[in-house]
C-alpha cells in the first residue's frame, strides 16, 4: 500500500532555483495588476479566473507548448466563441456548459492551440452575465496583455526564450 501511495505523492517537476521562482511570482503579480488596472480603466470585467491559471503557465512554465502566444490567444478565442455560442443557443442549461467545455477542448486540440485555462471560459460564459461579444473582447485583450507582459518579463535576466522559436525550414 505504501509503495503505491508513493506514486501519488512523487513530484515530477524538476527542482528549480528560488530566484527563478520569485521572478515567476513577481511576473504573475505584474500581469494580474495590469489586467486589474485595465479593468478599472475601461470598466470591462477583464479580471477572470482563467487568467490566473494562464499566469502559472506564462510566468512559471514559459517553455510549455500550452504557454505559447498562439495557444494562449487561439485557445481563449476558440473557447469564447464556443462558450458564447452555447449560451446564446442554450441559455441557462447547465449541461450545455459541459458540452461547450468538451467542444472547446476538442477544437483546441484539433487546431493545436491548446491552452488549459481556456477550457474554463465556457463556464465563465454560463456563470456570468458576459455575452458572446463581451467575453470575446475580454479574452482577446486579456490574453494579448498577459502575453505581452510575459514577453517583456522573460527578457529580463535570468532570461527565458519566450516565445519559443519555430524550427528552421529545411
Amino acid at each position: 500500500m505504501r509503495r503505491h501511495l508513493r506514486h501519488y505523492l512523487h513530484r515530477h517537476e524538476p527542482k528549480g532555483h528560488a530566484h527563478h521562482h520569485l521572478k515567476s511570482g513577481v511576473g504573475a503579480v505584474i500581469g494580474m495588476l495590469s489586467v486589474g488596472a485595465l479593468t478599472v480603466a475601461t470598466g470591462i470585467p477583464l479580471l477572470i479566473a482563467p487568467f490566473g491559471a494562464s499566469a502559472v503557465l506564462l510566468f512559471g512554465h514559459p517553455k510549455s507548448a500550452f504557454a505559447q502566444p498562439a495557444n494562449v490567444i487561439g485557445g481563449y478565442l476558440l473557447a469564447a466563441l464556443v462558450g458564447g455560442l452555447a449560451v446564446f443557443l442554450f441559455p441557462g442549461l447547465w449541461w450545455a456548459a459541459a458540452i461547450a467545455v468538451g467542444l472547446s477542448i476538442a477544437g483546441m486540440l484539433l487546431l493545436r492551440v491548446t491552452h488549459p485555462p481556456a477550457g474554463a471560459v465556457p463556464l465563465v460564459a454560463f456563470g456570468s452575465h458576459l455575452g458572446g461579444p463581451t467575453l470575446f473582447l475580454i479574452v482577446f485583450f486579456g490574453g494579448i496583455l498577459l502575453v505581452t507582459i510575459a514577453v517583456v518579463h522573460h527578457f529580463i535576466p535570468p532570461r527565458h526564450q519566450y516565445p519559443l522559436r519555430a524550427p528552421e525550414a529545411p
